[in-house]
């Protein structure tokens, strides 16, 4: 099964959060509250995403985080790519050279052209969209608020 890492899905929600406050500067305690995660993983996630210049930090007694980039300008690729390193789906689709398999390989050029279609949709996606509720959320929300 192809999936992202709890910390990568983790890393989306405290963006999500954060992108819902843009300019304010969030401690990873308050981070952590408002995302229902423990401190220790929001602090654990902000490290990658401050190394990947998604979020800047800034020290002091009102230091914290805040996104470096407007939320529409952060893709899913960069994020997912800040917590789990270049996007491969396999091993010889993201480092040329690591398979002894490699040159005798028929199907490494079309993983290639999977993960290049992955890469693309992952690109395609901004952090504004995915903490945007889709209109089937924003209906269930009215039904169970009503």
């Amino acid at each position: 099964m192809l999936r992202v890492t709890k910390l990568t899905d983790y890393a989306v929600l405290v963006l999500s959060v954060m992108a819902s406050e843009p300019g304010r500067v969030l401690s990873a305690s308050d981070l952590a509250e408002r995302a229902h995660l423990e401190t220790p993983t929001v602090a654990k996630l902000l490290k990658p995403l401050a190394q990947a210049g998604l979020v800047e930090s800034f020290r002091g007694a009102s230091g914290g985080y805040r996104l470096a980039k407007d939320a529409a300008q952060i893709s899913l690729k960069a994020i997912v790519e800040a917590m789990e390193g270049p996007l491969g789906m396999t091993e010889c689709s993201a480092h040329v050279g690591q398979c002894n398999l490699e040159a005798h390989c028929g199907s490494r050029a079309n993983w290639r052209r999977v993960n290049d279609v992955v890469a693309d949709a992952l690109s395609r996606v901004t952090l504004t969209q995915m903490h945007t509720p889709t209109p089937d959320q924003r209906l269930a929300l009215r039904l169970t608020t009503a």
